[in-house]
């Protein structure tokens, strides 16, 4: 939600630029807390597409709007929630679970969109939910991933001249706070029940990509 809110007064990808130090040093510690809980397969796929995500947003980014990326996620993002939820009301039946082709593909549309406006989370989690890992272990290897991601992110961002030393400086009076709220969301995280966690997940992810659409189309209508 920052990205937006920052958006409001600087433009999307100086926003997102502000907001990727903080990130980074929220990745390190949620990394070292969830440390001995990650699953290397679905790293090892999501990872090279989430690279080649960077690297093409690093060379599209002056041409592709910003409300189309938005637009694309909401859209995408909604309907995999509404399609779970769908599911809930059937009769339940085993699944199989997204390949390493589906991984790669999702890795690499959460690495163009958090590039383009710090949105790859809902890409990530359309893959990573249907893997249905235990919470802890989704947790470790989310935090993994975006400690990744995050830091391939700045060599675009810095041969897009995203860091200036103004943004710098308001990334630099965020850090407590950005500190403070993490370990509220590790406290959170280890009392939540597994069932939960997911339908939490799930409904945060419903209305964070409602915000995304209405952005987009905004945007697109005022353009």
């Amino acid at each position: 939600m920052a990205v937006p809110l920052l958006a409001l007064v600087m433009p999307p990808l100086e926003a997102a630029a502000v907001v990727l130090p903080i990130m980074i040093l929220q990745d390190g510690t949620a990394v070292w807390v969830y440390r001995k809980d990650w699953d290397g397969r679905i790293l090892a796929i999501v990872i090279p597409g989430a690279m080649a995500g960077v690297a093409a947003a690093g060379v599209l980014a002056v041409f592709v709007s910003n409300d189309a990326v938005r637009l694309f996620i909401g859209v995408t993002t909604i309907a995999f929630v509404v399609h779970n939820w769908i599911k809930v009301l059937r009769v339940p039946r085993e699944r199989p679970k997204p390949g390493p082709a589906a991984g790669l593909f999702w890795g690499a549309m959460s690495g163009f969109t958090s590039t383009i406006a710090q949105a790859g989370g809902p890409p990530y989690q359309i893959y990573a939910l249907a893997q249905k890992m235990p919470k802890m272990t989704y947790v470790g290897t989310s935090a993994i991933y975006f400690a990744v991601l995050n830091w391939a992110k700045v060599v675009p961002y810095m041969a897009l001249g995203q860091f200036p030393t103004k943004g710098l400086g308001t990334s630099l009076l965020l850090v407590p706070l950005a500190l403070a709220t993490n370990q509220l969301g590790f406290w959170l995280v280890r009392r939540v029940s597994q069932e939960s966690f997911y339908k939490i997940t799930m409904v945060l992810m419903f209305f964070i990509s409602i915000e995304r659409l209405r952005e987009g189309m905004s945007g697109i209508w005022r353009g």
